[in-house]
């Protein structure tokens, strides 16, 4: 591959990675109370308890809430009695646990 098809793929692969980027966005903390009250999204302690279901002498270490194309995701790094972490995304709507991941 000659050094400009290098170069406009390595541009393309770099916007595609930007463009995917650009469609979370993180929730302000002034509006998480607004979303809860307006019944968009669930309120933290009931989607933490689902998010530990599944690991239920888990720690939270930390949670992020962001807005994917439309939808509100929220995630929850744990870590578990043997010390492994684990990543649990949640739809923060209904609660569903949409990908559970050990961390490594």
């Amino acid at each position: 591959m000659n050094a400009t098809k290098t170069t406009l793929l390595a541009a393309l692969i770099t916007f595609t990675g930007a463009t995917a980027v650009a469609h979370a966005d993180d929730v302000r903390p002034d509006q998480v109370n607004k979303l809860v009250n307006d019944g968009t999204i669930q309120a933290f302690d009931k989607l933490n308890q689902a998010a530990l279901a599944n690991h239920p002498d888990a720690k939270i270490e930390e949670t992020e809430l962001e807005e994917e194309y439309g939808r509100y995701i929220y995630q929850v790094e744990l870590r578990d009695a043997q010390g492994q972490q684990w990543e649990v995304h949640l739809d923060a709507g209904n609660g569903e646990i949409l990908r559970e991941e050990r961390d490594d």
